[in-house]
Formats: structure tokens, C-alpha cells, sequence
């Protein structure tokens, strides 16, 4: 009996999430699509490809939201099962209030672990798919800057054409072993190879550099040279800080290549502590929900449900921010800033779980 009504809890506490990330994926890719048609307005291309673009970007922000939607969905579930009368039913079988919260908030952090494992290694494949289609039109730096195991890529556009630049790693302010491939009029006409460039300053200050002009067909060294671009070492490393292209596997797998291509230890710890945080997360805000709805069997009504889950919501993401922002303004250290929300989350819960286990 008591594994058919564990069946029972999950299937149905599932369904509700399934539903709820639905609903979250299909408004995520409405109002990206405003933003992408917006991008290619001045562009003779078709829908598709903003409606392509922005299936590949929303299932990262899901990803991001996912502790906020468990949330949602869990309020809709234990109001629905204390509506319903099931939650008498039941505890007739000998389920505390304790225990059905507890089966449910590890489904949850099961559900989280096969996000990250799972889920996760697809979402940064469609994000680094959705910031390197979207390069091929974006005149903006914001989107033109990515690394993986063959070092740093910057693309740069101009009236006259575009350069990649590739270099072996960023350290500090300076890019070590530097390619970059000049074209113009979609011809490739130049290569610069560098030693080194300082990149602190516009133009960069490059070393032992070799110029190959394939138009003239010849090669002359310089051992000073200034390359003049859009691009400096500030803008470089606020842009090396997005890690979304990049899975939690890869993260732990490949968290020394990462560092020596030019990532801090800090950015990637505060990453991966972000991600080991999430199963954790998911399991706290199940608690959280059965909280608010199960503690009490007064019927109330609807609204009281949605404005107390809308104001906990908000509430807990503007606290990460608070926290995070700290982290990042040095006033804590990353990875703590990364795990304050979630012991007070669990603190709290830790009182209320006392609570609703009494009645």
C-alpha cells in the first residue's frame, strides 16, 4: 500500500511540475521571440530562425529558474491535495504531514540531480549553438566572445568585413600566442600571429608580430605592433564571466584547462558551488511550499496562495542578488554568497517543518 501511494504523491506532484515548466518554457520563448525579432528587424530573414534561436536560449533560463518553479508547482500541488481531501485520506494510511513532504522534497532533489547531469549538458550545448549562430549577425561585442578547448575566439565586424582573433589563453591583461584572420568582403586577405598582446589599452600593444598578407604575398615581422580593435581586457573578462556555455560536467572534468585558458578559481568555484546548490535548492523550496499550504486544514482562499507564493518569490530572488552582489563586490567570498540564501532558507524551514508536524 504504501508503495502505491508513494506512486501515488510522486506521479501526480510530477505531473503539476511538468506542467509548470510548460507553461514557464512557452512564455520564456514568447517574449524572447519579441526580443530576437527585435534584433533582426533590419535584416531580410525569416521567422524561423528567431523562433530557432530563442527555443535554444529559453531552456537555459528555466534551468536557472528551475527553484522557482519547483516553488510554484509545489504550492499548486499541496493546495490541490488539501482541497481534495486527499491529504486526510492519506494520513489514513499512517502519513505524517513530515513524510509526505519528505518523499516529495527528495523526488525533488533526485529531479535536480538529473538536471544537472542530464539536462544541463544539452542547455549549454543550445546556448553555445544560440551565441555562435547568433554571431554570424550580431554587431555587438556581447555576443562575440567565446572559449573552449582551443583557447579564447573573438569575432570583430566592421563596415569592411570581420577579424577572428584566437589566442591560446587570457592572463590578466594579456593574450598569449595570438592568431588573428582578417577578412574582407568575406575574402581572407591578412593573419597576424603574436607572442603576446597587451590588451588593457586600445590599440593592443602586440609582440613579436607577424604580419602575412596574402594579397601582396609576403610576411614581415614587427617586433612592436599596435592592433587597433573594439575590444579591451575589461570588456574581455566581463564577458568571460558567462559559464553558461559550458556544462557542470565539463566544469569538474575540465575545471584546470578552464583556469589555465583563463577563468579564475573564483568564477568557476562560484559556479560550481551555484550548481552543486541546486539539488539543495529544489528539496528547501518543496519544504518551503508545504509550508505555507499544509500547515493549516482551514480552506482559504485562492488568491491568499498566489500572492503569498508571487511575494516568496520575489523575495528569495532579490535575496540572492543581494547576496551574489556582495560576493561580487568582494564583502564575502563567492562561493558563501552562493550558499547564504540557502542555509537561511533552511533555518526557516527547520521551524516551520517543527510546526506542521505538531498538527
Amino acid at each position: 500500500m504504501n508503495k502505491i501511494i508513494n506512486k501515488y504523491l510522486i506521479e501526480k506532484f510530477f505531473k503539476t511540475f511538468f506542467i509548470t515548466v510548460l507553461i514557464f518554457l512557452s512564455l520564456g520563448v514568447v517574449l524572447n521571440l519579441f526580443e530576437e525579432m527585435e534584433f533582426f528587424k533590419n535584416l531580410n530573414l525569416s521567422i524561423t530562425l528567431p523562433i530557432i534561436l530563442s527555443l535554444a536560449y529559453v531552456p537555459t533560463l528555466i534551468l536557472e529558474l528551475l527553484p522557482f518553479i519547483i516553488f510554484l508547482s509545489s504550492m499548486v500541488y499541496f493546495f490541490n491535495l488539501r482541497t481534495s481531501k486527499d491529504l486526510l485520506s492519506i494520513k489514513v494510511f499512517g502519513y505524517s504531514n513530515i513524510k509526505i513532504i519528505l518523499i516529495l522534497s527528495i523526488f525533488s532533489f533526485l529531479l535536480g540531480l538529473f538536471f544537472l547531469f542530464a539536462i544541463n549538458p544539452i542547455t549549454s550545448i543550445l546556448v553555445k549553438y544560440y551565441e555562435t549562430e547568433k554571431a554570424q549577425y550580431a554587431r555587438d561585442v556581447d555576443h562575440l566572445i567565446m572559449v573552449n578547448k582551443n583557447g579564447v575566439w573573438i569575432k570583430e565586424i566592421d563596415d569592411f568585413g570581420y577579424r577572428i582573433i584566437n589566442a591560446d589563453k587570457l592572463n590578466n591583461s594579456n593574450l598569449e600566442k595570438i592568431s588573428v584572420y582578417i577578412y574582407k568582403n568575406n575574402k581572407y586577405i591578412k593573419r597576424i600571429d603574436s607572442e603576446f598582446a597587451v590588451i588593457n589599452t586600445n590599440p593592443w600593444k602586440m609582440k613579436n608580430v607577424y604580419v602575412h598578407n596574402l594579397e601582396e604575398n609576403n610576411t614581415i615581422f614587427f617586433e612592436n605592433y599596435e592592433f587597433e580593435t573594439s575590444n579591451t581586457a575589461e570588456k574581455i573578462n566581463s564577458l568571460y564571466r558567462n559559464l553558461n556555455t559550458i556544462s557542470f560536467i565539463d566544469l569538474i572534468i575540465n575545471y584546470k584547462k578552464l583556469n589555465e585558458k583563463g577563468y579564475s578559481k573564483k568564477i568557476l568555484n562560484e559556479k560550481i558551488n551555484k550548481f552543486s546548490s541546486l539539488p539543495i535548492f529544489l528539496f528547501l523550496m518543496v519544504v518551503l511550499a508545504a509550508i505555507f499550504t499544509i500547515g493549516s486544514l482551514k480552506n482559504k482562499q485562492n488568491f491568499y496562495y498566489v500572492l503569498i507564493s508571487i511575494l516568496t518569490c520575489v523575495a528569495i530572488y532579490y535575496f540572492k542578488d543581494l547576496s551574489m552582489a556582495l560576493g561580487q563586490t568582494g564583502k564575502i567570498s563567492l562561493v558563501l554568497s552562493v550558499w547564504v540564501p540557502i542555509i537561511l532558507i533552511s533555518l526557516f524551514c527547520s521551524i516551520g517543518v517543527i510546526q506542521i508536524n505538531e498538527k
